[in-house]
């Protein structure tokens, strides 16, 4: 009898822990949903309060004349909380957003997949349709309790003033996890800068968000502001920007550069500001705003003209006889030439038998009148005396990497440094290159085809303008850049840091004079004006895929110079057929003021109706 008592106390006691074990488990479950789940915690908040973000106004931009270039327009969100989602009428909804019924089932379908909308959340605002109008976004609104779980989150999205500028401008997109993880201020459904100014001016142009604590009821309803605003946080706009360019000028290169593929680029020598960035083709940066813009970006992504490539600053071309200038400063700072060297020609290289070929000139020519008529022959020369001459180096490769230098501190081969992202560096070689490609044995002859731009020299656009800002200047130069002010903000110290060369002014003035005789008289003759003494260099850079590209360097006034510019037309030719017009109409626009001379009349007729494929 006792044996079974003890027996039955046993099992009593483990059904008594069995049952108090359930029952920690149950209450310990119960703790964490309630009050240790985030998940839980965070659904119960969302019921309660709503915290709305408060957009602050995105920082506008002006040109140098102070017209208003980018500005705000109010715009919408229409977002999405899954959980509280219920069937509504979307029938109605996609009515307001002029959208089909498919487009509104596939959007919840994207909202909805972990993959492509990382972060997602059903307690969690998704963004369902972005950029809507404000007229949209009102009708919404009106009729709020036909979608349940729908909410409008109002902000700003950019407008523009102008069709041109779109490449330099950037614009701005949707932030993605990537951007996120990098930066704590954005979250789901933001916007920040994706190209151009937008994106290098991001952190300036945003401002700062502030929120809006408001209080709901259990059926979503927004019932005022929680504690009349005590913990709301205030936001503050961001920084306008005042850019360097003239937004006319940009425009008119745009409209001389329509149906061809090319750049301008134009700098104020004195402060390195850029007047005019143009690139061809291409785009109304309006396209890239609304619920459009992924439909239009996609359209520019295909497109086989490449309208989202800047050419002024990413592509990289041979400079062809623009570069003879950069060589001729070389040639002097180093001191295998000077001004009156004088070299023959006989329409080619003769220690080549007359390769590279040249056209008929006078001969033997200087160096001004070699730099006028564009002579290759002198240019070979001088590359021999400088790396075949071994009194003043004891290897090919030592006078190589020396000549580099110099082509280096002006400008080529490295990044100019301009405030936009995605610049290319360009490239010029070092001796390695040469001693890898010739098997260690090659001589000036080797790579002839460099003193005259080709061969393995690229540059950009912008690398080329910022030498003709070299020249204008003597010798130096300021990094360029668009942007001249940031609204009450000090200037950058990189943008008025004065930058040399290292070459002596004279060797400079002499190119000078050289490029100005190139407009009077030499390759150049139809950049000339009437009442300003502009200076020039034409070059045809070799295309190995089809026509050569036509290229025009110069800057203007001579003695007191206002502008430099770089011209690239792709397969255009000769730089006078079609580099050297639309420079001399991009020169006479600026200097007289937002309009042509009657002289250059016909040459603006010929651009303007000129096609190039």
């Amino acid at each position: 009898m006792s044996r079974s008592r003890s027996r039955y106390s046993e099992r009593s006691y483990i059904i008594i822990g069995v049952v108090t074990l359930v029952v920690i488990v149950y209450v310990a479950r119960l703790f964490y949903v309630q009050v240790l789940s985030p998940e839980y915690k965070l659904a119960a908040e969302n019921i309660a309060f709503y915290h709305r973000t408060l957009y602050p106004s995105r920082g506008l931009m002006r040109d140098r004349n102070d017209s208003l270039v980018v500005y705000n327009t109010a715009t919408a969100d229409a977002k999405i909380i899954m959980r509280q989602m219920e069937d509504f009428d979307s029938l109605a909804f996609c009515h307001i957003l002029d959208i089909d019924l498919q487009d509104f089932r596939d959007r919840l379908e994207q909202v909805k997949d972990r993959e492509s909308n990382r972060g997602y959340s059903p307690f969690v605002p998704q963004t369902l349709f972005s950029q809507i109008t404000s007229v949209e976004a009102g009708l919404l609104e009106e009729q709020l309790y036909k979608f349940p779980g729908l909410l409008i989150e109002h902000h700003t999205s950019r407008a523009y003033r102008y069709t041109a500028g779109a490449l330099l401008l950037g614009n701005i997109g949707e932030v993605g996890p990537g951007d996120i993880k990098r930066d704590p201020y954005y979250t789901p459904g933001d916007y920040a800068g994706t190209t151009g100014l937008e994106k290098s001016y991001e952190r300036f142009l945003r401002g700062n968000k502030g929120t809006s604590i408001l209080l709901r009821d259990v059926h979503g309803r927004v019932q005022g502001q929680y504690e009349e605003g005590k913990y709301d946080q205030e936001l503050t706009s961001g920084h306008d920007l005042k850019l360097s360019i003239d937004i006319k000028l940009q425009a008119y290169g745009e409209k001389l550069m329509q149906g061809k593929s090319g750049a301008i680029v134009m700098i104020e020598p004195s402060t390195g500001e850029v007047l005019a960035l143009v690139s061809s083709p291409s785009f109304d940066p309006a396209r890239l705003v609304g619920k459009e813009r992924g439909r239009n970006y996609q359209q520019l992504v295909t497109d086989p003209s490449k309208p989202l490539y800047n050419r002024a600053t990413q592509a990289a071309y041979p400079p062809g006889s623009t570069f003879k200038t950069v060589q001729a400063a070389a040639y002097l700072q180093e001191g295998c030439i000077t001004p009156g060297t004088m070299y023959s020609c006989y329409r080619g290289y003769p220690l080549l038998r007359g390769r590279p070929r040249c056209h008929g000139h006078g001969s033997p020519l200087d160096l001004r009148h070699a730099i006028a008529t564009s002579c290759n022959a002198y240019f070979c020369w001088g590359l021999r005396a400088f790396l075949d001459d071994r009194s003043r180096y004891a290897t090919v490769e030592e006078a190589f990497d020396h000549w580099r230098d110099y082509i280096v501190k002006m400008g080529f081969g490295h990044k100019t440094g301009v405030d936009l992202p995605g610049e290319s560096r360009g490239y010029i070689p070092n001796s390695e290159v040469y001693d890898k490609l010739h098997n260690g044995r090659w001589t000036s002859s080797s790579i002839v085809s460099i003193s005259i731009g080709q061969g393995e020299i690229l540059a950009t656009p912008m690398q080329i303008a910022n030498f003709g800002a070299i020249v204008a200047n003597r010798g130096h130069y300021y990094t360029p850049h668009l942007v001249k002010e940031i609204n009450g903000m000090p200037q950058d110290s990189l943008y008025v840091e004065r930058m040399e060369t290292g070459i002596r002014s004279e060797y400079f003035q002499v190119i000078a004079e050289g490029m100005r005789m190139a407009v009077t008289g030499g390759t150049c003759r139809k950049a000339n004006l009437a009442d300003y003494a502009i200076c020039g260099k034409t070059g045809t850079a070799e295309n190995p895929h089809g026509k050569d590209h036509s290229l025009f360097l110069g800057f203007g006034p001579m003695e007191s110079p206002k502008v430099s510019i770089a011209v690239m037309v792709e397969n255009g030719g000769f730089g006078a057929t079609y580099a050297v017009p639309i420079g001399r109409l991009m020169l006479d626009y600026y200097l007289h003021g937002d309009s042509i001379t009657p002289s250059s009349t016909s040459y603006e007729k010929a651009m303007l109706s000129t096609v190039i494929r």
